[in-house]
């Protein structure tokens, strides 16, 4: 079940890294036609009007979906940032109560969120909502990319709770929070590291 876990985290951040390259490729594709415009104004004397349709709203849909399908890969590396000053100075055996409070109520509101994007996305479907783009898209396409984020990240902080209330650490633990814990490093201290 653990490596089945770790492979959908691992796959949703892998999808979340191609809609930013998706995100890449299609600006620098508007940047080259745009510049083809320019040079076609310069040297015909008018613009030939180059451009990809609703490239703003594709970008805007690619955004939100590697935003959210990114969340949980991000939790089980330790990446999002956690306010942990009052839970630092606590006695172990509080702060891992604590814990498990704090990230039992992430859950209980991120399943919240997925049901409730559900019921959005299923009704964008029902009713057949377009985006006012030139390219009218489906919005139900972008909101299920939201979704699916939303329901492994879910998935993550349930993983989360269970492992915190089997007396194990959180995956996130001592991942980011010490990066930066030593300062930063020296050139001699990365080559002695990669050595």
């Amino acid at each position: 079940m653990r490596r089945v876990l770790d492979l959908l985290y691992r796959s949703s951040g892998w999808a979340a890294a191609m809609f930013i390259l998706a995100i890449c490729v299609l600006i620098m594709a508007q940047v080259v036609l745009n510049l083809i415009d320019k040079l076609a104004s310069k040297f015909l004397g008018e613009a030939i009007g180059l451009t990809i349709p609703s490239y703003a709203d594709f970008t805007g849909f690619f955004l939100a979906a590697a935003s959210f399908l990114a969340l949980a890969h991000t939790l089980r590396e330790g990446g999002h940032i956690r306010v942990s000053l009052v839970i630092q100075s606590l006695p172990p055996r509080i702060r891992h109560w604590v814990e498990i409070w704090c990230v039992s109520m992430a859950a209980a509101v991120t399943v919240y969120f997925s049901v409730y994007t559900a019921f959005l996305t299923h009704e964008s479907f029902i009713y057949h909502d377009l985006s006012p783009g030139m390219i009218a898209v489906p919005i139900w396409i972008p909101q299920a990319a939201m979704l699916l984020g939303l329901v492994v990240l879910s998935i993550a902080l349930i993983d989360e709770v269970v492992h915190l209330f089997m007396g194990q650490q959180a995956s996130y633990e001592d991942k980011g929070e010490n990066l930066l814990k030593d300062g930063p490093l020296s050139a001699a201290d990365d080559v002695e590291a990669r050595s």
